[in-house]
């Protein structure tokens, strides 16, 4: 039997080769979905877990709120004052005691310029409860203490230093001094902590 193919109308088509290729692109495709869907359901059930981490933390914030209210009120109490004041007392001694003025000194000691030196030294406590040094320091020109300012704004631990005042060191003990100036500056470093008394 004899079939007459005209190849012109009718192509050759090869199916098998082209459900090949159609097969690997779809499988690639829905490999790609799964991943993705994966990947988002992971992040989903991730995110529902923070969610339920940050209500448990914002509950748990909450609830010490409430509790340091409760004992502010007791602490309140006129018949708690006397002891409230006695506890703060004894914490600004105990911090006081941490702080430690070697440690101020050897600070100053690093940065002090040459042919300036210290006369003298105070801490204060100001009304946001930072430890404020005060110093008199003399020396034979003004640039010394503008050196001096300069050194201690780039140090880590002398911040907001400014002049106070300015005069003439008639009264130094060295004759080569000729100006005194008052310098203020908040100081910090770790144990430099302190309560004002009667603060809460």
């Amino acid at each position: 039997m004899r079939l007459d193919i005209n190849l012109a109308s009718r192509p050759y088509e090869d199916a098998k080769e082209f459900w090949r290729r159609w097969g690997i692109g779809l499988a690639l495709v829905g490999i790609m979905t799964v991943s993705l869907l994966g990947l988002t359901s992971w992040k989903w059930h991730k995110a529902a877990k923070d969610r339920h981490e940050l209500s448990s933390l914002e509950r748990q914030v909450a609830a010490l709120d409430a509790k340091l209210a409760r004992s502010q009120q007791v602490l309140d109490r006129p018949e708690n004052r006397t002891l409230r004041e006695q506890s703060t007392y004894l914490n600004n001694l105990f911090q006081q005691k941490a702080f430690s003025w070697t440690k101020v000194f050897e600070d100053l000691e690093r940065i002090m310029p040459p042919k300036l030196h210290i006369v003298s030294i105070k801490p204060e406590i100001n009304s946001d409860n930072q430890l404020v040094i005060k110093m008199s320091v003399a020396g034979e020109s003004r640039d010394r203490a503008l050196d001096l300012l300069r050194k201690m704004e780039d140090s880590q631990h002398f911040h907001q230093t400014h002049i106070g005042t300015e005069s003439s060191a008639r009264n130094s003990q060295d004759p080569s001094d000729s100006v005194q100036f008052e310098i203020s500056a908040l100081y910090s470093n770790d144990n430099a902590t302190f309560v004002r008394p009667g603060a809460r």
